[in-house]
């Protein structure tokens, strides 16, 4: 069995994949004609280039811009079995997604209407393609705390079967993450997990300040950790995952270029790295080939990129017994 093959033909579980950022060119172009006044382009060249990022900032507007297509109920479904037909594709047997709440509601979108297509996509999903869904409502950092108390709402009052965590993303430099420190509490007083982005387009410190100040499950990006030797060795030691995702980091400019990407030094250091997409409509990416780019830019064999794809079941926040049937699988066909 090639090194191709085994990829293709491993369970994962893809645990950093934002709804919006999820949707194919197809998708948004439909959704575009949809919704026409939205500033979105309705051609696929002209998508494409809107799709070419100067920065995170601008990868940021670009988001902002997208989510103005969703408005209704309808073009919540569409996204969610985009990304579940996308998923099945690369053998995605469980997705924990990020879902922005409050960009939704701001755009008209019911509380209950959004809890109800959710859980409407969420079970044709696991009907009709064999991907489990969970759901992670995150901040939109860059919004502030008005957004944050919508969110932290919404989670109170509406929250939809299979939601398992509050998230926190957007742009880091706009939102220390201590500012959300009482949303995150909030979030955990109902049970739920705490999935933060930090160190992506900001030093270690807000790695430090996810761990210390909102006890972070887990990770999101987490690439300026390499520039901390204490720090990577506190991950490392700690085992709290780190959710990687290569050509997000080059799509934004985040990191320059491939050979600097820091994700062979995450993992020579003991790290438990999770290979994720992000936003892979956007990105022009999929699970499979992240697994080929690491795999090839950190020199993993078989057993390297069989862990990969156990450690994205044992740091989910799935079922027990699904995760124990994927890392079974995985052993068998690591050992075939």
């Amino acid at each position: 069995m090639t090194l191709a093959t085994l990829i293709t033909g491993l369970p994962k579980a893809e645990l950093h994949i934002h709804l919006v950022g999820s949707a194919s060119p197809h998708t948004v172009l439909d959704l575009a004609r949809r919704h026409p006044d939205a500033g979105v382009p309705t051609d696929g060249d002209e998508l494409a280039a809107f799709y070419a990022f100067r920065d995170f900032r601008h990868f940021i507007d670009v988001c902002h811009a997208v989510d103005s297509l969703i408005t209704t109920p309808d073009d919540l479904v569409t996204l969610v079995l985009g990304l579940a037909t996308d998923a099945a594709e690369c053998n995605v047997r469980w997705a924990e997604v990020t879902v922005t709440a409050a960009t939704h509601l701001a755009a008209g979108i019911s509380a209950p209407d959004l809890r109800a297509s959710l859980e409407q996509a969420r079970l044709a999903a696991s009907r009709d393609l064999g991907v489990e869904l969970g759901w992670i409502f995150d901040i939109p950092g860059e919004r502030g705390l008005a957004a944050a108390d919508t969110t932290v709402a919404f989670l109170r009052e509406h929250a939809p079967d299979g939601t398992l965590a509050i998230g926190l993303a957007g742009l880091e430099q706009a939102a220390p993450r201590a500012m959300f420190r009482r949303h995150v509490a909030a979030a955990r007083g109902l049970g739920l997990n705490a999935v933060i982005h930090a160190g992506e387009t900001t030093g270690p410190e807000s790695i430090w300040s996810a761990l210390w100040d909102l006890n972070a499950n887990r990770i999101g990006h987490g690439t300026s950790a390499v520039t901390d030797p204490e720090l990577l060795a506190h991950l490392a030691d700690t085992d709290v995952p780190v959710e990687v995702c290569v050509s997000s980091n080059l799509r934004t400019v985040s990191v320059p270029e491939l050979a600097a990407h820091p994700v062979p030094t995450m993992l020579a250091a003991g790290v438990e790295v999770c290979l994720s997409t992000d936003d892979p409509g956007m990105f022009g990416t999929d699970l499979n080939r992240e697994y080929d780019i690491v795999a090839e830019l950190a020199g993993l064999d078989e057993a390297g990129v069989s862990a990969l794809a156990r450690r994205s079941f044992t740091a989910s926040f799935a079922p027990e017994e699904l995760r124990a049937k994927a890392v079974a699988e995985i052993d068998h066909l690591a050992g075939a």
